[in-house]
């Protein structure tokens, strides 16, 4: 039940203080810890691919490795001192590791400037939370994609975390996030990044196979408390939920898409490249403002709705454990 404590603990400190800029963070840590292992690799394999493919594997396993034996260690040397030492301490670091506050702070940043009519303010704070090119987005591309990186965070940066705690703790849950943020800093297919950041990206694609897709169930069950169409959002996840490049970030978006009544995905530039994809959901309703809001509410109801689930079964699998 301790677990299950600073996991809860940890999931209410994120809403009620998010991440404050320049507070110290461990996921900064393990990004830099990428950019460092990057460098190396690179320096050492230089533009060979089946060397840069081994350097990526390497950096992978020490990036692992390390993100869920810190916390590992720690947690287990502050339990021999106190268990409520470990409680604190793993409440903290569930805290850290959630970013349901500041994913709502961040993308209602473009909601504001929208609102006031300042679309090329829009477009930098969106820019902020993105990783295509956002300079020629119009208002309404801008909005979908804010909708669009809202839903796909919800899998990967609270649901899946999430899950990985209860199942894991703390430790397995920074192993997620190593995960997640390696794929997020060398995990693309351009030529800059196709071998070394292979191994990432396929790790990522497993670590959030099965996150993504109850993630996508509890977000049809929150659009149904947040007012929104449950019945169009279950057409269109059965329909689009593989219109994506990548196998996972189509199950939530394909939810949010047919629950707001939107069109979402087609073709971006990233880098100064075209990228074609597959449109999600369809274009019911010309993307406004309000839908930022509307899709952080569902963000939110999501996020509650899979904690009490998750929790539920937890308590099952305590008490049927005597």
């Amino acid at each position: 039940m301790m677990l299950l404590g600073a996991i809860v603990c940890g999931f209410l400190l994120d809403l009620a203080i998010g991440d404050p800029h320049g507070w110290p963070h461990p996921i900064i840590l393990i990004g830099n810890l990428i950019g460092w292992l990057e460098k190396k690799v690179r320096a050492a394999c230089g533009t060979d691919p089946d060397k840069l493919l081994r350097g990526g594997f390497l950096l992978v396993l020490i990036v692992c490795v390390l993100s869920f034996s810190v916390p590992f260690v720690i947690l287990r040397v502050a339990e021999n001192v106190h268990t409520w030492l470990r409680f604190v301490l793993e409440t903290v670091m569930c805290y850290q590791i959630f970013c349901t506050r500041s994913l709502r702070d961040e993308s209602m940043k473009v909601y504001d400037a929208l609102e006031t009519g300042d679309l090329p303010l829009g477009r930098k704070m969106l820019s902020w939370i993105v990783g295509r090119d956002t300079a020629e987005l119009s208002e309404e591309e801008v909005v979908k994609g804010a909708v669009e990186t809202i839903a796909e965070n919800t899998a990967d940066g609270i649901l899946a975390p999430m899950l990985y705690m209860f199942i894991g703790g703390a430790p397995l849950a920074f192993l997620y996030k190593g995960i997640n943020t390696m794929d997020s800093m060398i995990g693309y297919r351009d030529e800059k990044y196709l071998y070394i950041g292979r191994y990432a990206a396929r790790l990522d694609d497993l670590a959030n196979f099965i996150p993504a897709r109850l993630c996508a169930f509890y977000m049809m069950a929150a659009s149904f408390f947040t007012g929104l169409d449950t019945k169009n959002a279950w057409k269109i996840f059965w329909r689009d939920r593989y219109h994506h490049l990548s196998p996972n970030s189509a199950q939530t978006e394909s939810v949010a898409a047919g629950a707001l009544h939107l069109m979402l995905g087609g073709d971006h530039y990233y880098f100064g490249k075209l990228v074609h994809k597959e449109t999600i959901g369809d274009d019911l309703q010309k993307a406004a403002p309000l839908h930022i809001k509307q899709m952080n509410l569902l963000m939110y109801f999501t996020s509650i709705t899979g904690l009490l689930g998750f929790s539920l079964l937890r308590a099952i699998r305590l008490l049927a454990a005597g």
